[in-house]
């Protein structure tokens, strides 16, 4: 950095950041504007945008329906936070701290709320007894890498991600320092690796799908350009599981839900039925419907 910051002693929001998504970031929590939340015709209600975070969701949902569990049926609406829709009156009552994903759970009365992808992964798990590890003995182990993730991607995300790819400028410290700790995450996640196919040992669980969504796609170059500035191809373990987990169907549907930027056919705003991923993605839709 060329300049020396000196903090004041009391720190007051006088503008915004600056860089991308500066524009959405206050200092404060609640609603900005009166907006209510779609509800469509399946059990859960799913409010989301394909970040990695959102991304976790609809994979674990498009899972659950590909072993059969009906029940797990969905529909899933775009909040855009580009737009501020997080900052919807009707969103914040689903999720007070204004992040997506957020999932109203219709089946019970009145409808259950939960946020946060970790505990939406959990909830649906141990709802439909589905993508837990079979032995109970190695459940904390699970456990322990879900949570890994949910203590962890922050470096990647809002270190990483934020100083290389977002701010308004490059700064070498702040980005060295977390290109060191992202790099140590992949090397922790590299030897687990390397004993077993995946975290929790030979079941893929939930603590795969969460951070999959993350270090997988990473692995994959999907995040931040960043996939030769750190070297990815040296996880070799990591690489192999990114793959593993890539190529199934239900992962490659859960990518494409609430995802509105890359490549249109890759794209599906919304999703209410199976037959969306035929008949809805952006390249199918008329530029006056999009």
């Amino acid at each position: 950095m060329s300049d020396t910051y000196t903090p004041p002693k009391v720190w007051t929001w006088e503008s915004e950041s600056g860089g991308r998504f500066a524009s959405i970031n206050r200092p404060i929590s609640g609603p900005t504007h009166d907006k209510k939340l779609s509800v469509g015709k399946h059990p859960h209600q799913l409010y989301s945008l394909a970040t990695p975070n959102g991304v976790k969701v609809t994979v674990m949902f498009e899972e659950l329906l590909a072993a059969g569990i009906k029940e797990a049926e969905y529909d899933a609406w775009l909040i855009n936070i580009g737009d501020g829709d997080q900052f919807g009156s009707g969103f914040v009552e689903v999720n007070p701290n204004s992040k997506i994903p957020a999932l109203m759970d219709h089946t019970t009365t009145p409808p259950t709320r939960i946020f946060e992808s970790g505990a939406i992964l959990l909830h649906l798990a141990e709802k439909f007894d589905a993508f837990l590890t079979k032995d109970p003995a190695k459940r904390p182990e699970m456990l322990s890498w879900l949570f890994w993730q949910m203590g962890s991607a922050p470096y990647l995300g809002g270190g990483f991600g934020h100083f290389y790819a977002y701010a308004p400028e490059k700064w070498e410290y702040p980005i060295n320092r977390f290109a060191m700790e992202v790099k140590r995450q992949l090397d922790v996640l590299d030897k687990r690796l390397a004993e077993v196919p995946y975290l929790a040992g030979d079941d893929y669980t939930i603590a795969d799908i969460a951070n999959w969504a993350w270090y997988g796609q990473l692995a994959l170059g999907r995040l931040y350009e960043a996939a030769e500035f750190l070297s990815v191809h040296e996880y070799k373990n990591v690489v192999r599981w990114a793959e593993d987990i890539d190529s199934r169907p239900a992962v490659q549907r859960g990518r494409m839900v609430n995802r509105a930027f890359g490549d249109p056919k890759t794209q599906l705003h919304e999703r209410h039925d199976a037959g969306d991923f035929d008949t809805n993605t952006q390249d199918k839709i008329a530029p006056e419907d999009s």
